[in-house]
């Protein structure tokens, strides 16, 4: 079944009904679930019953598809251990209406989205709406735990991001983002550990950063506070004998641990079948960096200078490790990342000169605006009151945007894929990205940010870029 182009937010959309019966269901089944049971099914009862009367009463709130989403995946796991308390019948139920639920959030959010320019139409399908309720239940769940500073942390905030733009125009960073960022000394000796992981041997490359805020920078000495992130690390395969070209890989938002590194980055694929040599860095505030109960946490949010030291950090890192890789001989690198890795990806395209190819795969392009989109509704605009708006942080932020600095990267080694439907990174990111890339290759697929993997055009393209690139003759 195909629909017509998204964006159209209908009164009494009928995919309402589905999350509001299914939470009916799992909230009039509790009592008979035990104690313990009907603590379990309040939770998804009541994220699904009211993500769906939402959906009918509040038409055009996109957050009602994000609630349904996660309710729906809630009420899959939940529903398991029923089927041994409330016998197999009643279990099904509560498993097929929950399933039911969270494709039609992810329906339900394809027909909210207003459509992009110059993007393909989303095709309104049953796999493609499972997709996107993955993402829609993905955002839910980090919305739901990031912490928003007070309206008194977030004034101080606001005066931070005033004397850094004020800083950075006098310094003449805004008008020219590139001479922002120092050129970091050499990777030299790092420390190696072999490591083995599902039998797989690697080496964990570890080293002193180095980096530090320029001078004068608003939240130097906070940022230098993070002790943990001044070791930044690495995850490295490489082949024995005879040199061979690397492909660095740049993980994303809430990655940066082995498991799941590997697991994103097909090591079977790139390292094995192709026969490339990996590194895989962690980004700042990731994995063995992260400074707070998750990978990640602090690199997005209020705190403008927080995600702009990240940034800059990341780019002396990556640069470091890229030094570090062509001092073990081959010196043909290409880099490829993942959504906040795209944007590194990117990012690192504009200061490397030497980089044999660069694939950016949905990418973020704009941190002010990926922050004002997913951000809790109130807590946004007690960032806009006290100074925190998208276009000063968009401003201030020129400095590591890839949207400012021009590729040093060959047009025909320039590579993107993005999803139509992508709901953590919505596809008009890789559109703009596209266009300042003056229009190089790009595959469209129809899914969502998670997805890439069940597409095969963005595999063929992906080992189309390595091969043009000269990284791989497979």
């Amino acid at each position: 079944m195909h629909g017509g182009a998204a964006g159209s937010a209908e009164r009494w959309p009928r995919e309402a009904w589905l999350p509001l019966l299914a939470g009916l269901t799992w909230l009039w089944s509790a009592p008979g679930h035990g104690f313990v049971g009907f603590l379990f099914s309040v939770i998804p009862g009541c994220l699904l019953l009211g993500s769906g009367v939402a959906m009918l009463l509040l038409s055009g709130d996109r957050r009602s598809a994000q609630w349904a989403a996660g309710g729906g995946v809630l009420g899959v796991l939940f529903a398991l251990p029923a089927f041994l308390v409330v016998g197999f019948a009643a279990g099904l139920l509560l498993v097929l209406v929950s399933a039911a639920s969270f494709v039609a959030a992810g329906w339900h959010s394809i027909k909210l989205e207003l459509p992009h320019e110059a993007v393909p139409a989303p095709e309104l399908t049953v796999a493609l709406a499972a997709q996107v309720a993955i993402d829609e239940a993905l955002v839910a769940e980090m919305v739901s735990r990031t912490a928003m500073p007070a309206r008194a942390a977030a004034e101080d905030l606001g005066r931070e991001l005033t004397r850094a733009l004020d800083l950075f125009g006098a310094r003449g960073w805004l008008a020219a983002p590139a001479t922002f960022h120092a050129n970091p000394p050499a990777l030299e000796a790092p420390r190696i550990e072999r490591r083995n992981l599902r039998s797989r041997e690697f080496e964990h490359l570890s080293f002193e950063s180095g980096y530090e805020p320029h001078a004068e920078e608003p939240g130097r000495d906070r940022w230098l506070g993070y002790a943990r992130n001044r070791t930044a690390h690495a995850w490295v395969l490489r082949h024995p004998g005879a040199e061979r070209p690397w492909l660095m890989c740049i993980h994303g938002y809430v990655m940066g641990w082995p498991l799941v590194d590997f697991a994103v980055f097909q090591p079977e694929l790139f390292h094995e079948q192709l026969g490339l040599n990996l590194i895989l860095p962690v980004l700042p505030l990731h994995g063995q960096r992260s400074m707070g109960r998750r990978s990640g946490e602090g690199f997005f949010g209020a705190n403008v200078m927080d995600m702009l030291h990240a940034e800059a950090q990341a780019m002396w890192d990556l640069r470091r490790c890229l030094s570090w890789v062509r001092g073990q001989g081959d010196s043909r690198v290409g880099v490829y990342g993942l959504s906040l890795g795209g944007y590194n990806a990117a990012l690192l395209a504009g200061l490397d000169e030497q980089l044999a190819c660069v694939v950016a795969g949905v990418p973020v392009a704009d941190f002010a605006r990926i922050v004002h989109r997913h951000g809790p509704a109130i807590s946004i605009r007690t960032a806009e009151g006290a100074g925190l708006g998208e276009e000063r942080m968009r401003e201030v932020k020129r400095v590591v945007s890839p949207l400012e600095l021009a590729p040093q990267v060959p047009h025909a080694h320039r590579h993107l894929f993005a999803g139509v439907a992508d709901r953590i990174v919505p596809p008009d990111h890789v559109r703009d990205l596209w266009r300042h890339w003056h229009e190089p290759e790009i595959v469209w697929y129809q899914g969502g940010h998670c997805s890439f993997r069940a597409h095969p055009q963005v595999a063929r393209m992906l080992q189309g870029a390595l091969t043009s690139a000269g990284l791989t003759s497979a």
